[in-house]
């Protein structure tokens, strides 16, 4: 399923495709939300156990939405617009979002630039040592299609072609404010899902 939204802030639009839960587990505007008690049926708890296992769900939903630490992946000059919306200006780490420097501490990956054939191989070992659950986020003309080296016999085609992508944000380069944009809904995705189905990918 393909969302098309348009960002508030800069006019600067950004394309998400949800994974099959997304697709009938979330509607933004309805403010629909799935959590372990609409799983379960009930509205309240019957025993000690099922209130321990809702809280705790509820928990580890809070956690992961506030505070996902992504993955810099800059290849080209996508990533200096990466690293400008972590400077003073946007400062990404007042919403929690730290950037981290190995896979393994790491839940969502931003791919930025031109991924080459040779890089593709290493760029698919990174989301394997991924923890789950993990999301990639493919920033720029270049991560999404090749952007002006699409003919070029060295560059993939956009990154999906070695790894499942989340979130498309286009432009060339796309401003820091896409970014910030895009991180703010992939909160809101994971504050209102889930979170069982992403460990299963």
């Amino acid at each position: 399923m393909l969302r098309f939204t348009r960002a508030s802030l800069t006019g600067r639009a950004m394309i998400s495709r949800g994974s099959p839960e997304w697709s009938h587990r979330l509607d933004l505007k309805k403010g629909k939300k799935t959590t372990l008690a609409h799983k379960l049926g009930t509205s309240k708890p019957n025993n000690a156990l099922q209130y321990a296992q809702m809280t705790l769900h509820d928990l580890t939903e809070w956690v992961l939405a506030y505070s996902p630490w992504p993955l810099t992946f800059g290849l080209a000059c996508c990533a200096v617009e990466m690293m400008h919306s972590y400077s003073s200006r946007y400062d990404l780490d007042r919403f929690g979002i730290v950037p981290r420097p190995s896979p393994r501490q790491a839940e969502i990956i931003i791919v930025s630039g031109t991924v080459t054939n040779k890089m593709a191989p290493l760029l698919r070992n990174i989301y394997v040592q991924m923890v789950n659950p993990k999301w990639v986020i493919s920033m720029g003309s270049c991560a999404n299609g090749g952007g002006y080296y699409h003919f070029s016999y060295a560059v993939l085609r956009g990154c999906e072609r070695s790894i499942p992508v989340d979130f498309w944000i286009p432009g060339c380069p796309p401003s820091a404010e896409s970014l910030v944009f895009c991180l703010h809904n992939l909160q809101k995705k994971i504050r209102w899902h889930e979170i069982q189905k992403y460990s299963v990918r």
